[in-house]
């Protein structure tokens, strides 16, 4: 008895593990369109079958789905995914779950500008009220950026890091909340932004010179750093969204590092 009750133990300490495995598989299933917008989901003995697991854990991943606007449950009906429109696209787990398929979802433009009205003012208040850690952690960030040679993605990883470190900076709460929403969705549109390695070369000077002028007290400056990296990311954008329509009229090409994880 001893033994079962221990085997009951460890099946409930991993519970949310593997619910929240199924749960990421069924959403990463609905970005990828295998549940349209529209349809309704297999019923529940069959999520059971393609997911392998038990119907409580697909009871429970279907509650959280609903909760983020992924999916709504309708008596006699099944469980329905939700318009693309109703999903809580600010919510972190749903951002990594569109990540892979994020350019089907046309949200890089939105989330630029997004970034074109937060992060100037981000930069202009960081300047006035960033401790000396955070910019210590900022430099450390450039510094990650500037030494990553070919690895795109730890480039980009530096590289939001950096961007994530300077919404906190500014000490604005409403910023650093959205610092902690967008994480994953300003994870792929810095990686689409990040493609060409002339612009890897821009973007660490202009990162440099903003670390120097939060140092030097400098909100203009900051400010108008901001302004430059973010021209810099739309002009990446558009030609990452030009090789994309390439993409889709000629499949067999293949496609860029910014398009996958």
């Amino acid at each position: 008895m001893a033994k079962q009750g221990h085997g009951s133990s460890t099946q409930t300490a991993r519970r949310p593990r593997v619910r929240k495995n199924v749960t990421a598989a069924i959403a990463e299933d609905i970005c990828a369109e295998r549940y349209p917008s529209g349809s309704t989901l297999p019923r529940e003995n069959d999520l059971c079958e393609i997911y392998g697991v038990s119907r409580t854990v697909i009871r429970e991943s279907l509650k959280v789905l609903e909760s983020k606007g992924l999916v709504r449950g309708k008596p006699r009906i099944g469980t329905t995914v939700c318009n693309k429109d109703d999903w809580n696209i600010l919510d972190q787990d749903v951002l990594e779950w569109m990540g892979p398929y994020i350019a089907d979802f046309d949200i890089l433009g939105s989330i630029l500008e997004a970034r074109r009205t937060i992060e100037p003012a981000a930069a202009e208040y960081a300047a006035e009220r960033a401790t000396a850690r955070e910019i210590a952690d900022l430099e450390n960030a450039w510094e990650r950026m500037r030494d990553s040679g070919d690895d795109p993605e730890g480039f980009t990883e530096a590289d939001v890091t950096f961007h994530n470190v300077l919404l906190s900076a500014s000490h604005n709460q409403v910023f650093r909340r959205l610092s902690s929403a967008m994480h994953a969705g300003l994870k792929y549109a810095l990686h689409a932004s990040n493609v060409a390695a002339h612009s890897r070369d821009e973007a660490i000077a202009v990162h440099g010179e903003l670390v120097e002028a939060l140092r030097l007290r400098d909100r203009a400056a900051a400010r108008d750093c901001a302004h430059r990296m973010l021209d810099l990311a739309a002009r990446d954008l558009a030609v990452e969204r030009r090789l994309d329509e390439g993409r889709k009229t000629n499949p067999e090409t293949p496609r860029s590092a910014a398009s996958r994880r």
